[in-house]
């Protein structure tokens, strides 16, 4: 099994696509894994004929939608007038903006690119440097992640059959804690990293209309906010699953840009076109991830696993320190959506041999992976938000270490003390 655990690697390393990469690993091993390839010809689709898996696909064309509409300038006004007098107030005007953002798409690189290209320009006027501005832009992205509705925890629950609806109660408090750790760093930092240890004063409105005190204005930031709470609220109420509040997402979506005439038909279609080519690329590594996932099953890896993790260590303490430092390393190498997928399945037997609760366990690998976001080599948000912000990644290097220590903070805190996933429960 090391044979082929290191020709998938191999693979990745030298730039195969991923979805390859899952399939020809298998396709290639096929007689040492004791697998007829025949019998995995229907594996591709039934993997992506779950219902729960058309929420994907859905909150992607919400998230375009709202960002083509505007959605990022009423956020950022929104986020400006609730906290703009506060010192360097900027900085978290962008973190509560992300916020925001990340609980309509569920995208994180999504959120870096659609709120940095809103902010960023702003707080260049105000004073920041652009590489701290970039940090700070990458870091905020997570949050569109552990803010639900989440695309990988979409995805965490259908492979490995936890309640998505539990899943985005239990990122609640998780999102919350991320968005103060941020903000703390952001209290600090901004002390150095701006001239007087304060914002350089703009008597303008922000530029590109992001702050504009008028009614229009707030009208439009109101119909942005009403979104989550329509998403969020049908899914805790028992009214929709979270695809059918995906679905109503969208509706609402369509019907309010067309209300407030920012989009017309054209745009329509070239949103629409926008949305399925990331969706369509989720969907085909979910399609080939299965048949790799399926190899394993049949040769009992995630039962072996677990047994092995279960010999090696004596508590859930130290496996859950193993399986961080674990995650840690794949997200920097591994696409997020990809690694959950391939992770979820493969410890969660193991997780549960040690009587962790599935929930918390999900919100530990997805938190874990979706930190590999700003580790290097991979670090997709890194890479999004240097070129939004028009910086070098190397001159972020300072900066963004800081936002990185928060983040893993705010994992070990949600790893060892599982009353912060499962605080619903109490209640």
């Amino acid at each position: 099994m090391s044979i082929v655990i290191f020709g998938l690697l191999g693979m990745l390393i030298i730039g195969t696509p991923i979805a390859a990469a899952f399939a020809l690993t298998v396709f290639i091993n096929a007689d040492r894994l004791n697998i007829w390839i025949d019998g995995l010809s229907t594996i591709p689709y039934d993997n992506i004929s779950s219902f729960a898996l058309v929420a994907i696909p859905l909150f992607i064309l919400v998230g375009e939608l709202m960002n083509r509409g505007g959605l990022a300038q009423s956020l950022a006004a929104t986020a400006d007038q609730i906290i703009g007098r506060i010192r360097a107030s900027f900085g978290y005007v962008m973190i509560l903006a992300s916020a925001f953002f990340g609980a309509i798409t569920g995208s994180s690189v999504a959120t870096v690119a659609a709120i940095g290209s809103t902010i960023g320009p702003e707080m260049r006027q105000r004073g920041y440097p652009r590489s701290y501005i970039a940090s700070l832009n990458a870091a905020s992205g997570l949050l569109g992640v552990l803010i639900p509705p989440s695309i990988p925890l979409i995805i965490y629950g259908s492979t490995v059959g936890v309640s998505i609806t539990e899943l985005f109660i239990a990122t609640i408090v998780p999102g919350i804690l991320l968005t103060l750790c941020f903000a703390i760093v952001h209290w600090f930092r901004s002390k150095r990293v701006l001239e007087g240890g304060g914002e350089s004063p703009i008597s303008t409105v922000l530029s590109n209309g992001v702050r504009e005190r008028t009614k229009n204005t707030l009208l439009r930031s109101s119909a942005a906010l009403i979104m989550p709470i329509i998403v969020l609220g049908g899914i805790y109420g028992g009214i929709f699953t979270p695809t059918e509040a995906a679905a109503v997402a969208c509706l609402y979506a369509i019907c309010v840009l067309f209300i407030q005439r920012s989009l017309n038909f054209d745009g329509l279609v070239k949103t629409f076109y926008a949305a399925a080519v990331p969706a369509a690329a989720i969907l085909f590594i979910i399609a080939m991830t299965g048949i790799l996932n399926r190899a394993l099953i049949l040769n009992q890896i995630p039962q072996d696993l677990a047994a092995l993790m279960t010999g090696l260590f004596e508590n859930p303490i130290l496996f859950l320190l193993a399986i961080n430092l674990l995650l840690l390393l794949v997200g920097m190498f591994m696409e997020t959506n990809a690694a959950v997928i391939l992770m979820g399945p493969l410890l969660a037997p193991s997780a549960a041999a040690f009587g962790i609760d599935p929930v918390h366990f999900a919100i530990v690998v997805v938190t874990n992976i979706e930190i590999g976001l700003l580790t290097p080599p991979l670090a997709a948000n890194l890479y999004v938000a240097a070129r939004t912000n028009n910086v070098h990644l190397v001159e972020m290097l300072r900066h963004f270490g800081w936002f990185l220590l928060a983040a893993v903070v705010a994992l070990l805190l949600l790893t060892f003390i599982p009353s912060l996933s499962l605080w619903y429960r109490f209640f």
